[in-house]
């Protein structure tokens, strides 16, 4: 006996038959029975969700001989030819490799003629694949056809049929089905051809089908041929892996799936659907469709991770499929975008905890500052406005309290000498060790755009509320502002503490700065490479030409025009 795929076999031969099509299938039936049957109908929708199908089912109903309630009897001699395809009513005509003009008028050529049944239904599959000639030639008569004949055509993509096409139509959206009817669908089908298929098995086949019907009939027949090696456990370690921050796991996942044959575009479109539904489950959507054991293992991920690692693991993965089309080799692209899934989370983790006690140690040097300042100069005591610009400096760590510790000695020394804290940490510098590493130490640690903003800064002053350094003017004050965390990040780098850095506009205060140390003369300094074209000004129109100027520069000097 021949062999029929289990998607022909099963094939739905009346309306009853079509599974989560109630919408179309209630449109057709009663402009049949109602006999108000359009001339023209656009079916939409993804693959395997009924479209031809269904179009072979209306052109049975329209020459059924023994039609009752626009059901076709599925037993005359218009329904078996048209089940076995043999049928003069209904002419099919793939328009994805005939979509020239001349394949058009040639169908419309052999239009008028009749046929043995009552109505001439002809079949236009993936429409949307029409020339634009085709489209043209094919106008004129969709809009008027002869009475006995009916378009159907049938896409995947209808936003791609031209609007002269679809409003000369009758357009019906065929949806993917839910997840519990295709399982339904696949247990009565398995039944009734006597299949032993398991549990598992039948939850792949869902997986693999993603809505469609013929796509589930299909993973089922390759499941009971035993041609299919379950994706599961490597799903589960890829996951297990992501939750765990493991890389190495996620490699291992993957090799071991493409060693039993699976394709990585394959790997990951399954990892996908799997981040998918945790991304749902987390964001409180219930998951419907799966078995009990694949919500308890989506529910066990949701919370070893957070939503946003979820998300990032999505884009991550989603980008990575579309750059597999591409590749000459996918699996490294599979294998890339694992390792920056599962190292994300922890890299991120780091970066907020070092962030975390940076704020926090800046918090806390400003809080003894003030306490010193109360201590040595009478000043009030730390209040709620100190906090909350505290806050505000630092949005990231929430200060509730300040609590004095009162069993804490601090120690204040003269401003010439460091000084080392009963911790052990390194107090301010003083005002010569800071000049003395201004430009040997401190400018060359910055970028070269900073570093070409401050080389024009010099430091005034050290103390308690930490160092002060001076600029020409308010505009270059404004641009180094922008850059001020780098010039304190390049203090904590040298002096192992967290100064503040206090800008300020007195150009009269840089001249009377202390000459550095000559015992540490300072590195020189090439500012030709750190040259920010931002700092630079238009010079005045009015102040006159640079000739002008130099004649003013050098009295009595005598101008001599170039030959």
């Amino acid at each position: 006996m021949e062999f029929t795929s289990l998607y022909r076999r099963y094939r739905p031969r009346c309306f009853a038959d079509m599974k989560g099509q109630d919408h179309v299938v209630a449109a057709l039936q009663n402009a049949i029975k109602h006999d108000r049957v359009f001339h023209s109908y656009l079916l939409s929708g993804p693959r395997g969700t009924g479209k031809t199908t269904a179009a072979r089912i209306l052109a049975k109903a329209l020459n059924c001989e023994h039609i009752q309630e626009g059901e076709p009897c599925c037993e005359c001699d218009s329904c078996l030819s048209i089940d076995k395809g043999s049928s003069f009513d209904l002419h099919e005509l793939d328009a994805a490799s005939n979509n020239k003009v001349d394949d058009i008028r040639d169908l419309l050529s052999k239009v008028a003629l009749g046929t043995p049944g009552r109505t001439k239904v002809y079949l236009l599959d993936e429409v949307h694949m029409l020339t634009s000639g085709a489209e043209n030639a094919l106008l004129k008569t969709l809009e008027e056809p002869p009475d006995h004949v009916i378009f159907v055509m049938a896409t995947t993509e209808p936003h791609k049929v031209v609007e002269t096409i679809r409003s000369r139509s009758q357009h019906l959206e065929l949806n993917l089905l839910p997840s519990e009817q295709l399982r339904e669908l696949l247990e009565g089908i398995s039944k009734d051809a006597g299949l032993e298929v398991s549990e598992e098995g039948l939850n792949q086949a869902v997986r693999d089908a993603r809505g469609s019907a013929r796509d589930a009939l299909s993973s089922l027949d390759k499941i009971v041929a035993g041609g299919s090696n379950f994706l599961e456990n490597s799903v589960d370690d890829l996951l297990d892996g992501i939750a765990t921050r493991d890389s190495k796991k996620t490699l291992k996942a993957v090799n071991e799936a493409i060693a039993t044959g699976k394709e990585p575009r394959f790997i990951g479109e399954s990892l996908l659907s799997s981040l998918r539904e945790a991304f749902l489950f987390s964001m409180g959507v219930p998951l419907e469709g799966l078995a009990e054991e694949e919500k308890v293992k989506i529910k066990n991920f949701t919370e070893q991770v957070n939503p946003a690692l979820i998300t990032r693991s999505l884009e991550i993965l989603g980008l990575s499929l579309v750059d597999m089309r591409r590749s000459p080799d996918p699996r490294v692209d599979l294998e890339v975008a694992m390792v920056k899934i599962a190292s994300n989370q922890s890299s991120s983790d780091s970066s907020a905890i070092d962030l975390l006690e940076s704020r926090v140690t800046l918090l806390e040097e400003k809080i003894r500052d003030l306490k010193l300042m109360k201590e040595t100069k009478g000043e009030p005591h730390v209040g709620s406005s100190t906090i909350e610009k505290l806050n505000n400096e630092n949005p990231d760590v929430k200060s509730e309290q300040i609590v004095d510790d009162d069993k804490e000695n601090d120690k204040i020394q003269s401003s010439d000498e460091p000084s080392i804290t009963d911790s052990g940490k390194k107090d301010f510098p003083t005002k010569q060790q800071f000049l003395d590493s201004w430009v040997e130490d401190l400018l060359p640690k910055l970028s070269k755009k900073a570093r070409a903003r401050f080389a024009a800064g010099k430091p005034i002053s050290v103390d308690e509320n930490g160092v002060t350094i001076a600029l020409p003017n308010e505009p270059h004050l404004r641009r180094c502002n922008e850059l001020l965390g780098e010039v304190e990040t390049s203090i904590k780098n040298t002096f192992g503490i967290v100064v503040p850095v206090l800008l300020s506009v007195d150009a009269s205060s840089t001249s009377s700065i202390s000459p550095p140390d000559p015992a540490k003369p300072p590195k020189p300094t090439k500012h030709d490479e750190d040259l920010d074209l931002s700092d630079l000004v238009e010079a005045d129109p009015n102040s006159g030409s640079a000739v002008e100027r130099l004649s003013q520069a050098f009295p009595g000097a005598e101008i001599v025009a170039p030959e």
